[in-house]
């Protein structure tokens, strides 16, 4: 019971007093900030940030989770006063300025909760060593009848502020920073728009980036597999053309060869092809697509695949992708015995979880590490950037590890 009692009104007290700090030096800086905060740029973006800082503390202190903050101070040359009137997040911290009002109150009901008692006990047994310089209660004290009654009363009184007034006057403190700081409506949907801009920007960049490392991974593959072959096939049917006169048998064997070469010039050709858009999404759909791929995993794959509905082919593919090239990476680098996949559609996206019960330490990398590691999951998450997508991935040290992906389907 007396822990839960200066748990909570400890707590309290603690918010206020860091409160009354910040208050304090607020007013230090007061007078300077009023003056040459118009010229002093840093003073804007300060102000801002503290406004925001009270916001996450009143917040944590309420438990009511992260909440919404004032966007940064807009940028301005020093002197520039039309900007900084324009400046909806520095108008908004202004309001910090009232803390200054409050805080002797608070300091107070703080001060008397936490000190209280320990003055109280120490006054009714140290009385005697000054009889009348000693107050309990606000009265002095110079008898027993007096140290004992007023120095419950001081007790009681003190518990009384620090279990109910203190969590109060805290809980009052933290709820008027959240609604006077609050920022408005206009400027969080500026701010939610800021931040998809900014996730597109990126988004469209990785886009970008995967496009061009395809077409140098196609524009490869065709260059030293399929062309070579072509090439050495027009080599031999020359040849043979050359010789067929002289030597009917030779040129017959340099055409089976050149037969030979354009079948695995076609082959080769498919396998490219295939890499761009396979062609078992067009013949199986994804649910038979990803089920072929658990088959041909040489680990054992649980696969649940829900009602998937209509998915239009380019979140089709990316998922295919992330599928394979997941299996491919948890039968290379992760240890694993088991793997489980889960396809479902979630309203208007399609929810996929690869799991592995492997060491796990996956990380995502532009370049592949001593293992060989990390270079797949950054083409996947390109791959899943590039459709709008967001991709998760979970790999503590010693696993599991889940890829999680969410891609639009609307």
């Amino acid at each position: 019971m007396i822990t839960k009692i200066l748990t909570r009104g400890g707590r309290a007290s603690a918010y206020l007093l860091v409160r009354y700090l910040r208050a304090l030096l607020l007013l230090l800086a007061l007078p300077n900030g009023l003056l040459l905060g118009w010229l002093i740029t840093p003073f804007t973006a300060a102000l801002v940030k503290l406004a925001n800082s009270e916001r996450r503390r009143a917040a944590k202190y309420l438990r009511a989770g992260a909440p919404d903050l004032l966007p940064p101070a807009l940028p301005r040359a020093p002197g520039d006063v039309v900007t900084l009137f324009r400046d909806r997040s520095f108008k908004r911290s202004l309001r910090l300025l009232l803390m200054p009002l409050v805080m002797i109150p608070e300091l107070f009901v703080s001060v008397f909760a936490l000190v209280g008692v320990p003055a109280a006990i120490a006054g009714m047994l140290l009385w005697k060593l000054d009889p009348g310089g000693f107050t309990l209660m606000g009265v002095p004290v110079d008898n027993w009848t007096e140290a004992l009654t007023n120095g419950t009363g001081q007790v009681l009184s003190s518990l009384a502020v620090l279990i109910w007034v203190v969590p109060a006057v805290a809980r009052l403190h933290a709820g008027a920073v959240l609604d006077l700081l609050e920022p408005s409506a206009d400027q969080l949907e500026t701010a939610r728009l800021e931040r998809r801009v900014e996730e597109l920007t990126q988004s469209r960049a990785g886009a970008v980036d995967s496009h061009g490392a395809e077409l140098r991974r196609i524009e490869r593959d065709l260059h030293d597999g399929t062309q070579a072959q072509l090439v050495s096939l027009a080599m031999r049917i020359g040849i043979a053309k050359q010789t067929m006169a002289q030597d009917p048998e030779k040129a017959a064997k340099l055409l089976d060869d050149a037969r030979d070469g354009a079948e695995q010039a076609m082959t080769e050709l498919r396998g490219v092809l295939r890499t761009m858009y396979p062609p078992i999404l067009a013949d199986r759909g994804l649910a038979g697509a990803v089920s072929a791929l658990a088959a041909r995993c040489p680990l054992p794959v649980e696969l649940r695949i829900g009602e998937l509905g209509e998915v239009p082919a380019a979140v089709e593919a990316a998922a295919y992708f992330v599928v394979a090239e997941s299996l491919t990476n948890i039968t290379k680098h992760s240890a694993a015995g088991h793997v489980d996949v889960l396809l479902e559609r979630r309203d208007h996206e399609l929810y996929l979880a690869v799991t592995d019960d492997g060491i796990g330490g996956a990380r995502v990398n532009e370049q592949s590490d001593l293992l060989g590691r990390g270079s797949g999951l950054h083409g996947m998450l390109h791959r899943v950037q590039a459709i709008d997508g967001h991709m998760e991935l979970l790999s503590p040290i010693g696993g599991p590890t889940t890829v999680e992906v969410i891609l639009p389907c609307g």
